[in-house]
């Protein structure tokens, strides 16, 4: 017996919630390809997401996004880990639920601090005080996160292969999403 993935599982959520990590475990064990909106859209212009921002301003990059995303909805099912500012557009949130799902990562505050306090990664959080940045993202962004089609909490004792468990547990109430094959 296995797994069929019907749609693209679209995940969202915080900056460290752990779309990239449990993304690609979850696509892993389903045996399906794993995408990243950020890095096909860098792939494609040739540029930074902050090269993007800084030459051609938000609203560009917000429309390219878009249409980056649609493209790879359109593509074989598959896991899609987006860039946390993605599912704020109304317009993504829809072709995002007509052509796929989107699963929310859930992590607090304590523990998205704790994975992103020492990476210089993250252009949102170069500021003066980067823990308040994070939490007034997070204020801002959860009330569309939580429009996610599904959604799973996190907690800082699971490990990858635990919260993908956790992941694939919610997939399989969904058959239009994953079939058991």
């Amino acid at each position: 017996m296995g797994w069929e993935l019907k749609k693209t599982v679209v995940m969202v959520g915080m900056m460290g919630s752990g779309k990239t990590a449990i993304g690609t475990a979850l696509a892993r064990r389903l045996d399906v390809p794993f995408r990243d909106s950020d890095h096909e859209l860098e792939r494609a212009s040739n540029m930074t997401v902050a090269e993007i921002f800084a030459r051609d301003g938000e609203p560009f990059f917000r429309q390219k996004e878009t249409q980056i995303i649609t493209r790879l909805l359109d593509d074989t099912p598959g896991v899609l880990s987006t860039g946390g500012g993605a599912f704020m557009s109304g317009t993504n949130r829809q072709i995002i639920h007509d052509k796929g799902v989107s699963l929310l990562l859930d992590a607090d505050i304590p523990l998205l601090w704790s994975r992103v306090k020492r990476k210089d990664t993250r252009p949102l959080l170069r500021t003066a005080d980067p823990r308040k940045t994070l939490s007034d993202l997070y204020e801002a962004r959860m009330p569309f996160y939580e429009m996610a089609d599904l959604q799973v909490k996190g907690d800082p004792s699971y490990s990858i292969e635990e919260m993908t468990d956790k992941v694939f547990e919610v997939l399989k109430t969904r058959p239009d999403v994953l079939k058991e094959v």
